[in-house]
């Protein structure tokens, strides 16, 4: 086969191809890891460090783990170092910067050109990398984007003898359909977990011919409440912004209260965000809404202003 630099190579490849190790360590290539290497030119990304990684390892190895969320573009946090997988403990090779597993080579299929752990796989090896929110962020995507249920999810970790199936169990079970961001299940889970009523996610509201009049992101229907992440475009698209205007006039017509959340009510403040949630339930006589907020979502969010 023909020597192609812009794709992860080894170092012994390149030199069997006429280029010596003076050549290799110029400014014309980039090592990934030590006796892989690419061509500068080409731009990094994650796909190119999980392929340069599995020439490192046995062929019938695969990305796994939160490398196979990066070939796959799921929605997760920064994780070091890459993780693969192979079916047997002899089959393991040791490298820095490279995590090797053994696992079940059943569920592996190529994507993007690469062996990588099915979806549900994934999920469930992520259990042992992720906190239970940004785990619920996945499963979230998962169904929205990948064509997955929750209720597969579920059945899969209740079924599977992984290390780490407790923990993505207990994930699974507050996956939902419907979810359109990561910051929606964010909110979602600081409500649920403070004690809140689950709110129902992406209600459609329609009016008497049965056309669609709104959708609300999370909602309490039954007392007429609407919790709803705003992004920066909302602020930025004027567009988007006059939209807004105008839709939260409809909504004070019908008589819905509308509480809007930006990220800094996720991330910096959580506990605002709860008690000005929590006192519009209890104004608006919400069934199941108790006179305190449990404090179950603090290890989740820890960047909270009250942390210390």
């Amino acid at each position: 086969m023909d020597f192609d630099p812009t794709r992860p190579f080894l170092r012994a490849e390149a030199l069997a191809h006429g280029l010596t190790d003076k050549v290799l360590r110029g400014p014309g290539y980039r090592q990934l890891f030590r006796g892989v290497l690419v061509a500068s030119s080409t731009p990094a990304t994650p796909l190119q460090r999980v392929c340069g990684a599995l020439l490192l390892q046995h062929e019938l190895a695969w990305a796994s783990h939160a490398s196979a969320g990066r070939v796959k573009e799921a929605p997760i946090p920064t994780i070091a170092d890459e993780h693969v997988s192979v079916a047997h403990q002899k089959m393991r090779r040791h490298h820095r910067g490279l995590r090797c597993h053994v696992g079940d080579p059943t569920g592996v299929v190529v994507e993007r050109g690469v062996r990588v752990s099915g979806d549900v796989e994934m999920f469930i090896e992520l259990g042992g990398q992720l906190g239970l929110v940004d785990l619920v962020v996945v499963g979230d995507w998962l169904v929205r984007r990948r064509g997955a249920s929750p209720a597969q999810l579920v059945r899969a970790c209740e079924l599977s003898r992984h290390k780490d199936a407790r923990k993505a169990l207990a994930a699974a079970s507050y996956v939902r359909r419907d979810v359109d961001s990561p910051m929606e299940t964010r909110l979602r889970m600081l409500l649920v977990l403070a004690g809140l009523p689950e709110p129902r996610v992406n209600l459609t509201i329609r009016d008497e011919e049965g056309g669609v009049v709104r959708r609300y992101d999370l909602c309490y229907p039954d007392c007429r409440v609407a919790v709803e992440y705003n992004g920066k475009v909302h602020v930025e698209v004027l567009a988007t912004w006059e939209d807004d205007l105008e839709r939260r006039a409809d909504i004070d017509e019908d008589e819905w209260r509308l509480v809007v959340v930006v990220s800094s009510g996720i991330y910096r403040d959580p506990l605002r965000t709860l008690r000005r949630i929590h006192r519009v339930l209890l104004a608006r006589h919400h069934p199941g809404v108790g006179p305190r907020l449990l404090d179950d979502w603090r290890p989740h969010f820890p960047g909270h202003a009250d942390a210390a």
